[in-house]
């Protein structure tokens, strides 16, 4: 193997959770010699053209930047073998097709938010604190076809505490799976790691698909807790929501009180002050943070001071 300072890497990435490790390579003076990322695209009032957190990074630092509507197209395909790069890494990127993850010597490794072979998927983070997992991690890996399947290379563990959202999550994994990725780098450079096959694990298996508008509702005869992970789990994006006199609301943060509850399960209660709480399965769950249709995300005292509703205690 070469040292890992003489390694030709090819960066694949798109967001912000992609930027800390490439940063992380570059501070640490690896040889990144391209970054593959999507297209920019319009976004705004004006439409204007942006481009991804990762294109923003590379070119602060002048490092190529590759951007192909397809990844099959023979261009591409001709530009990236061209760079005889020793290592493709991939960090919160679309599926490669294998022509493009088989090509370097070492392969292609990617950094997967979770301890897989949990929650594989989409949507790690959301999924992980959803059903109320108490620790999730990241992993680093080896692609193969089937995807977030392949051979582990190393992982760390990350606690989910009562206080963190999918938010906050996602930042101490980022940095995590930055510093993983240095580690397996290094490790493989010095041909200091033994893969392990995610079936030789054995435990029962959760995974983690896309978030659709259905998994953002909630669901009032749900128990408390459950309902107050989904909350955590959706935060602060794409954000759980509910129905509160037939707007839509979006829930960013809550709290529960166990209760033997008089009142029908969806029912709210307010004192138009300090508190609005609706009544699920077995607590009052206490809204904290939410954002009406049309209006702008605030606390609920804020809230209570606009809104109208003849309920009351």
């Amino acid at each position: 193997m070469k040292p890992f300072a003489e390694l030709k890497i090819v960066f694949f990435g798109t967001p912000d959770f992609a930027v800390a490790s490439l940063a992380a390579l570059v501070a640490e003076k690896f040889d990144v010699v391209a970054v593959v990322t999507a297209p920019d695209k319009p976004a705004g009032r004006g439409l204007q053209m942006h481009s991804t957190p990762v294109k923003v990074f590379a070119d602060q630092h002048q490092i190529p930047v590759l951007q192909p509507a397809k990844l099959k197209a023979p261009e591409f395909i001709d530009t990236l073998s061209q760079l005889n790069a020793d290592l493709h890494i991939v960090v919160a990127f679309r599926m490669l097709p294998v022509l493009v993850w088989d090509m370097p010597p070492m392969g292609t490794i990617n950094v997967h938010g979770s301890l897989l072979p949990q929650y594989r998927g989409a949507a790690p983070i959301n999924w992980a604190i959803i059903h109320g997992a108490q620790e999730t991690g990241v992993t680093t890996f080896k692609l193969k076809h089937e995807i977030d399947t392949g051979n582990i290379l190393l992982r760390k563990k990350i606690a989910i505490l009562p206080e963190d959202n999918a938010g906050s999550i996602h930042d101490k994994l980022m940095q995590a799976g930055a510093q993983l990725l240095l580690e397996t780098v290094r490790a493989l450079a010095a041909n200091t790691l033994t893969e392990l096959p995610q079936d030789s694990i054995d435990e029962p298996l959760v995974h983690a698909p896309k978030i659709f508008k259905e998994d953002m509702r909630i669901h009032w005869d749900r128990d408390g807790q459950s309902i107050l992970n989904l909350i955590r789990g959706l935060a602060p994006y794409p954000a759980a929501f509910a129905i509160l006199d037939a707007k839509n609301i979006k829930v960013y943060d809550a709290y529960v009180e166990q209760a033997d509850l008089s009142v029908a399960i969806g029912d709210y209660e307010t004192d138009h002050k300090t508190y609005l709480r609706f009544a699920s399965k077995d607590a009052w769950v206490y809204i904290k943070e939410l954002q009406q249709e049309g209006k702008k995300r605030m606390d609920i005292e804020a809230f209570l001071r606009g809104f109208r509703s003849s309920k009351t205690i």
